[in-house]
Formats: structure tokens, C-alpha cells, sequence
């Protein structure tokens, strides 16, 4: 039976902290975005506050999506061990390079920050678990390096900044 409440807890946290993939789905006055995150992506500041790293990629309408106040969706699933879902509903901030707080956030990561975009703020204001009884049971093999290896590679080339904005997806973007 699923259960909703207002912030993490602590077995929400270490649920979090196993995942090797996640969801994050956002909307304004668009199309709804969904696409799949993994890495060392997340961090769980507290039980209200989680921190996301944005790779360089093809758009940007998780920003735009912030940007424009709309809504945020986190969503864990257990592919592994005992069957959960959880989802976590969130109003998103965006931390530019630019922010004096960019630094400060980013030690919470590994990765090498040259590769990032910016880094999402996400408060959440609902918590909300279901049984996962549907998901399927599946065993991670290993990482893909990808996305990562792109974003470094465009920094170390000098192209970085170039690259995001010929792909950045504009605010005033047209319904499809």
C-alpha cells in the first residue's frame, strides 16, 4: 500500500543513496520531460533538500522547466532486492557555474566538475512510496561513461561553452 508524507526519512535516504538509477521527470508549459540519471548524480543534503549534477547533453529542459516554475519529479525504483518505488515531488532551483554557491555545493560530488552544466536544487514537498511489485528484477552490470566522457571531452577542447548553448532549449520554446 503506498503512503505519501511531507520530506524523506531516514530509510528514504539510504533507498536513495543504493540507487544506481532514477528518473527525474519535469514540466512547465510544455511537453512533459522524462529521462533517466545515473552516475554519482544525486545527493540527499537533508530530508527536504536534494542536489542533482546536469551533465552537458543534448537539451536543457530540466532548466527550463525550473525556470519557468514548474513541477519536479524524482522517482527511485528498486531493480534490485526487495521491490519500492519512490517518488519525490519538488519545486527545482538552478545553480549556475556562475553562483556563489556552486563551489560550495559541489564538493558534495565526485565528479569532475569541468563535465557539468549546472547543478539542480530540488525542496521537496511530498514524499510518495508504492510497492515497486511491478518492476522488474534486473542486476546492474556497470556504468556507462558516455555522457560524462562527452562533457569532458568539450571542456578539455574548449568547446563547452559553445556546445551548450547552440543546444540549450530556450524558455519561449513551442509546444510540439
Amino acid at each position: 500500500m503506498g503512503k505519501q508524507y511531507k520530506s524523506l526519512n531516514k530509510a528514504d535516504i539510504s533507498f536513495i543513496q543504493e540507487q544506481k538509477l532514477f528518473y527525474i521527470a519535469s514540466c512547465s508549459h510544455h511537453e512533459v520531460n522524462l529521462s533517466p540519471r545515473g552516475y554519482e548524480s544525486i545527493y540527499v543534503k537533508d530530508k527536504s533538500t536534494l542536489y542533482m549534477i546536469d551533465y552537458l547533453g543534448s537539451g536543457n529542459r530540466t532548466a527550463r522547466d525550473i525556470n519557468e516554475d514548474g513541477q519536479i519529479t524524482l522517482l527511485f525504483n528498486a531493480f534490485e532486492k526487495a521491490p519500492k518505488i519512490l517518488r519525490c515531488f519538488c519545486k527545482g532551483e538552478v545553480v549556475s557555474k556562475a553562483s556563489k554557491n556552486f563551489e560550495k555545493i559541489s564538493q558534495h560530488f565526485s565528479a569532475d566538475m569541468n563535465g557539468i552544466r549546472q547543478i539542480f536544487k530540488f525542496n521537496i514537498y511530498a514524499v510518495e512510496t508504492s510497492c515497486g511489485m511491478g518492476v522488474p528484477l534486473m542486476e546492474f552490470q556497470k556504468e556507462r561513461s558516455g555522457v560524462r566522457d562527452f562533457a569532458l571531452k568539450m571542456h578539455k577542447q574548449n568547446k563547452f561553452d559553445n556546445y551548450e548553448k547552440d543546444h540549450f532549449v530556450p524558455p519561449n520554446l513551442q509546444k510540439l
